[in-house]
């Protein structure tokens, strides 16, 4: 009998499956590594078949290989991957490009400017409830349509890379809500469907994929996809999501109040509400499930910043300790690493400051500091920003009765314990983090009828809660106010060197 669900998640830097029994029991997992692409400052993409599908292929038959389970026994999948991307495909399915990534990649920086300067900035955000970041997928379309012509005119249909996986395993054309709300301004935040209102200077919305729910029937395993993937014909293909979605259900984040904040390449934040709570600096999107929006925000570089800082200033350390020997002697430093402000802007920043040509820096430096203070420092310019979104959420009206942290970065409890004393917040830390793929299997259970979604009770369980320190967050506001500052003072040298790069 079919009663396995099967997850998996396309990552930033690695992908991973897991195959669940119907009480959220792992069975199997399986992760597979792979690069992001930087052909140039500012682009960041990814090979749709070489990295997305290649991993779900190679996941699949690791999981399904037979000992002692094998696609007979799954009765329903679903996938998940980063996003919002842009993937422009021809007449017959193909890429016809690597996907362009999400807010990391700012190459439509010109499509923005033109785009809101040409429709208006504030009609856009009355109609899509938010405003024009790296984020959003029409600028990076525009840019697709204006620089590259030859392929543009072979583009039949744009997708990403969620959606992508779903179209290879199954031939269907189908995007969740929350993701499609991404590709701005093609989508009625009020409505969430599609709309021409502004299609004209970007694509007809008839090459965009038809819109779902995560938790929905998206299709079934075709034939092309059981040969790859070792799944039978007819196996039922949920909608899925993009990752930080489903990284939230995976640990029960589905309640208005409820927030997550996910510590993986990036930060990505999402908050569950009944309503629509519009603003400017963050993003206002659609749910997981009919009738829920999510406002939802991310840094651009929160792990992808650790990993360049361990990469490029502690290669001396070996591979297998270096992390650990970073975070150990992190924790040996006083908070405030002796004077120093990271603004982890390295990759430009998304929310709250929507700045695609924001930059890294580390200010106040002196002969005194270390590798040890400088790693410390950029731990706590991760939660300032953490802090900046989370102050941001408040002050626009929607309340978080509720922080469960995810990803990564949860395996570090001194990164958690920063963060927490620089917000004053408590952040609770589920028992099982498997991630987006263990939320993966639960849609699949949920799109296929055997589970419901009360059962996710059963399947997430706390493990502990990070308390803040209430009197290291009086001596970190100090240091927050500068940090805060320090973006303002130095915005225009800023946008002087990203344009000089």
């Amino acid at each position: 009998m079919s009663n396995l669900l099967l997850g998996i998640d396309v990552g930033t830097y690695s992908s991973k499956g897991v195959l669940v029994e119907a009480d959220g029991t792992v069975l199997k997992t399986h992760i597979v590594e792979h690069k992001m692409d930087i052909p140039q400052q500012g682009w960041a993409e990814q090979d749709a078949d070489n990295v997305w599908w290649a991993d779900v292929v190679s996941i699949c038959k690791v999981l399904l290989d037979g000992s002692p389970y094998s696609g007979e026994d799954v009765a329903g999948v679903a996938l998940s991957a980063i996003g919002p991307c842009v993937l422009p495909l021809n007449s017959a399915g193909k890429a016809l490009r690597p996907g362009i990534l999400y807010g990391v990649d700012t190459r439509a920086s010109d499509e923005i400017i033109y785009l809101n300067n040409k429709l208006g900035e504030e009609a856009i955000y009355d109609f899509s409830g938010m405003t024009l970041s790296s984020q959003a997928a029409g600028p990076k379309i525009l840019w697709i349509k204006n620089n590259e012509p030859d392929i543009w005119k072979k583009t039949t249909h744009l997708t990403t890379a969620s959606s992508y996986l779903v179209f290879k395993m199954t031939g269907e054309k189908v995007m969740d809500r929350h993701t499609a709300s991404h590709y701005m301004p093609l989508m009625d935040i009020n409505t969430l469907e599609w709309s021409d209102r502004f299609a004209d200077e970007i694509v007809n919305t008839e090459k965009l994929p038809r819109l779902g729910w995560s938790d929905e029937i998206a299709g079934q395993v075709n034939k092309a996809g059981a040969e790859e993937t070792g799944l039978k014909t007819g196996t039922l293909v949920a909608v899925g999501a993009v990752d930080a979605l489903s990284e939230g259900i995976s640990v029960g984040v589905t309640k208005p109040g409820d927030l997550m904040i996910m510590y993986g390449s990036t930060a990505f934040f999402i908050l569950v509400l009944d309503n629509p709570v519009p603003d400017q600096r963050m993003w206002t999107v659609g749910g997981a499930f009919d009738g829920q929006y999510n406002l939802a925000a991310g840094m651009a570089t929160t792990g992808s910043l650790t990993r360049w800082f361990k990469d490029e200033l502690a290669a001396d350390l070996s591979e297998e300790k270096a992390y650990q020997t970073l975070f150990n002697d992190a924790e040996t430093i006083s908070p405030g690493a002796n004077g120093l402000i990271v603004l982890p802007y390295f990759s430009g920043e998304r929310t709250p400051i929507n700045d695609p040509k924001a930059r890294g820096m580390i200010a106040g430096l002196t002969l005194s500091h270390s590798r040890k203070h400088l790693f410390r420092a950029v731990l706590e310019g991760v939660g300032y920003g953490i802090r900046h979104n989370i102050e941001t959420f408040q002050k626009i009206g929607a309340p978080v009765q509720r922080i469960v942290a995810v990803g990564g970065g949860t395996k570090s409890t001194t990164w958690l314990q920063i963060v927490s004393d620089i917000v004053g917040i408590e952040q609770e830390i589920p028992a099982q983090t498997i991630g987006a793929s263990y939320g993966d299997a639960f849609l699949a259970g949920l799109a296929t009828g055997v589970l419901k979604k009360e059962d996710l009770n059963t399947w997430v369980k706390p493990e502990k809660i990070i308390t803040p320190n209430m009197g290291q967050k009086k001596k970190y506001s100090h240091y927050y106010e500068n940090y805060l500052a320090l973006y303002q003072q130095t915005r225009g040298i800023m946008h002087r060197l990203a344009d000089e790069a």
